[in-house]
């Protein structure tokens, strides 16, 4: 069965309070897109975690995602903002890793702002030329976006220029466990492949994102579960085999006890939905 859908080529723009439709676990739980992500928050608060760090986001925070980084964030009822999704057809020169910008100046914060209502006048237009037109304006975020990490002197290395050895391990994982979570790799598993003990690996994502390893790996499960279960029509044994679990029984029990209901009982609570990407 097929596991990530395709990104779509078109560039798509949206509200971030419509990331939650269906569901909080869309934002909230770990997951990874194979496409670039823009996040502007105009209000609100909470806390995002990006390669296994977790930080507070507020107003005027500007967070880019590459593909295939594994993340989740709080969507409260005040927070709002924009988020871009720049489809498979994107710049070879975004960064190469997150980074979390706090705009305070009035210049660059009305500078994004129209730069992202004209994306968004475009994609709506249905004009001739308004895809071409739209990915113009893309191209102005991406030098805005440049242009505030020189200004703020910020490294794409990492979220924070400051990262410690533990912020890096912690990515580490998050990238290995992005990669392997269907293939029923443990904990320990994990912790061998980074050189290091599985008690060391839970207390550094603990120290970094306030879970433990553990729970990063089965939030990344369920998210993808709940995916599948939602998205497509596969038999709920054929979603437990492409996680790797052994069984369907082990699979229905593991997310009985992280949700609470069964696969069953969940998909039948939940519209169905094309296989696409979102959140």
């Amino acid at each position: 069965m097929k596991h990530i859908p395709e990104t779509p080529s078109r560039l798509r723009i949206t509200p971030i309070a419509r990331l939650a439709v269906g569901g909080k676990w869309r934002v909230e739980s770990m997951r990874a897109l194979r496409e670039p992500v823009f996040l502007w928050f105009t209000s609100g608060q909470g806390r995002i975690t990006v390669a296994g760090t977790t930080r507070g986001y507020g107003t005027h925070n500007a967070i880019y995602i590459p593909p295939g980084t594994l993340h989740g964030f709080e969507v409260g009822l005040r927070a709002h903002g924009t988020a871009v999704f720049f489809g498979s057809d994107h710049s070879p020169d975004l960064p190469s890793a997150p980074v979390h910008l706090r705009i305070r100046e009035s210049g660059p914060q009305k500078e994004i702002t129209g730069i992202l209502e004209n994306i968004q006048r475009e994609a709506d237009s249905g004009r001739a030329g308004s895809v071409r037109a739209a990915r113009h304006h893309l191209g102005l975020l991406e030098v805005w976006l440049e242009r505030q990490i020189g200004a703020h002197d910020a490294t794409p290395a990492s979220l924070d220029r400051s990262a410690d050895c533990a912020q890096r391990l912690s990515a580490r994982y998050a990238s290995l466990l992005e990669r392997d979570f269907r293939t029923n790799s443990t904990v320990a598993d994990y912790a061998a492949a980074l050189g290091i003990t599985p008690t060391h690996l839970s207390r550094v994502c603990k120290a970094t994102s306030g879970r433990t390893a553990h729970a990063l790996l089965q939030d990344r499960i369920v998210y993808e579960a709940r995916r599948l279960l939602t998205e497509t029509a596969h038999p709920v044994k054929d979603v437990a085999h492409s996680l790797g679990f052994s069984t369907p029984g082990y699979f229905t029990r593991m997310f009985q006890h992280n949700t609470g209901t069964t696969p069953t009982a969940f998909r039948k609570t939940q519209p169905h939905q094309p296989l696409i990407p979102r959140y």
